[in-house]
């Protein structure tokens, strides 16, 4: 089985938005801070803007980069991952308010 390459920016871009947003949501989770609401509204902002950014970059990389276009389609698949993560955490936060 081969393994599945992606790009270094799109790999280390969908691991670190969605490491510090998993973070977040566990810290948040146990101590209840509603600063951190507010810290992780502005963190969803900026990450979704750099995650879009990255994933149209990738996407170009795809669709012009004739031998290297696996990686670049592999990192657009996994940066859009990060979507239903962010539905995902955002339903638990909604549903974990008193």
């Amino acid at each position: 089985m081969k393994e599945i390459k992606y790009s270094t920016l799109g790999r280390n871009t969908f691991l670190t938005s969605f490491l510090a947003g998993t973070l977040l949501l566990i810290v948040y989770l146990i101590t209840k801070a509603h600063f951190l609401l507010i810290f992780g509204f502005y963190f969803v902002i900026i990450a979704a803007v750099a995650n879009m950014l990255v994933l149209l970059y990738e996407l170009l990389e795809f669709l012009t980069d004739i031998p290297d276009k696996k990686s670049s389609g592999n990192s657009v698949l996994l940066l859009l991952v990060n979507i239903p993560i962010t539905i995902l955490y955002l339903f638990i936060i909604f549903n974990s308010n008193p």
